[in-house]
């Protein structure tokens, strides 16, 4: 009988838990034993593994986080750390393993590979930072938190006329502030992606106080500039002081959205049925709404395409 392990790791993100339950499921349902790795590289390592049942997974698909836990490993970067994970596996007899998270975790799935074992990877980030899958596992529920954020902030920010910068993660890729920005009506968004000079900030908040505006709201991604620097800046140019909001790791938690919840069920299947159809040092994406099955050194490759259609959106309804 095969046997599969799962894992978690690197950030959590809203829906992982819902993707290890469809891999248990699944595996289950083709008749495969599933081994559940806990706190990722590390815990593999350590051989935290434990078999899983269709119980085991039960009542989670609603959960934030991930209750297999989740960390990062240096050691598992070293040869003699990934010696100890094979010798984990091979113990068990286990010859392949999911990884669930971001582009770290898949690197670690390609070491995986490369010693031998069969490696699926499911994409789980907030960040949406991955240029080969068009959404990654949990960036939908980050998007609504930032936007319920927006919709508070903004009230304060309207009776105190004030601009507002709130900054948000997604590292070096702009997704996160793109889409909540867009969706919560952000009079301003900056992105790592496209270029941007405090002056432009300064002439929008000006036209806004003109024509009765009483407030501004600056999105700004974590990989975009300093937040601090900004409004600095924008006081030197407005003479009015601005707000910092950053919302930090409220953005990771919370119950996933319906729809990180079906992609995260969806990748979970296919990743076990890719696994049995022989893929191997391979990863989940998603491309108009079809799943695919790519190779990972070919998927960390591909940078990520800038949302044209988005950003001139915002720019034209912001105005």
């Amino acid at each position: 009988m095969k046997k599969i392990a799962v894992l978690t790791s690197g950030g959590d993100a809203p829906g992982m838990n819902a993707a290890v339950r469809a891999v248990v499921r699944a595996a289950l349902y083709y008749n495969y034993e599933i081994y559940g790795v806990k706190r990722g590289f590390e815990g593999l390592i350590k051989g935290d593994l434990e078999q899983l049942n269709a119980s085991s997974v039960g009542d989670i698909i609603h959960k934030g986080g991930t209750f297999l836990k989740t960390a990062r490993s240096k050691t598992f970067m070293t040869p003699e750390g990934r010696k100890q994970a094979i010798d984990q596996l091979h113990a068990l007899n286990i010859s392949a393993v999911i990884v669930i998270g971001g582009d770290g975790s898949f690197r670690g799935a390609e070491a995986l590979s490369r010693e031998g074992i069969q490696t699926i990877g499911i994409p789980a980030t907030i960040d949406n930072d991955l240029g080969y899958t068009d959404f990654t596992i949990g960036f939908d529920t980050a998007v609504n938190t930032v936007l319920r954020a927006v919709t508070n902030i903004r009230d304060t920010s309207s009776s105190h006329e004030k601009t507002t910068i709130i900054e948000v993660m997604g590292r070096n890729c702009g997704d996160l502030a793109l889409y909540a920005g867009a969706a919560g009506g952000a009079e301003s968004i900056i992105v790592p992606e496209k270029p941007f000079t405090v002056q432009e900030i300064a002439d929008k908040i000006r036209k806004g106080r003109t024509r009765g505006k009483l407030h501004h709201i600056l999105m700004l991604a974590e990989g975009a500039g300093s937040a601090t620097e900004i409004q600095q800046k924008l006081e030197a140019e407005t003479g009015e002081k601005s707000r910092i909001t950053v919302l930090g790791f409220i953005q990771r938690g919370g119950d996933p959205t319906a729809a990180d919840r079906l992609l995260a069920s969806r990748m979970g299947l296919k990743a076990v049925e890719a696994c049995r159809d022989g893929a191997d040092s391979a990863v989940i994406g998603i491309d108009k709404n079809d799943l695919t099955v790519t190779n990972i050194d070919e998927a960390l490759k591909r940078g990520k395409k800038d949302d044209g259609e988005l950003t001139r959106l915002t720019t034209i309804l912001s105005t």
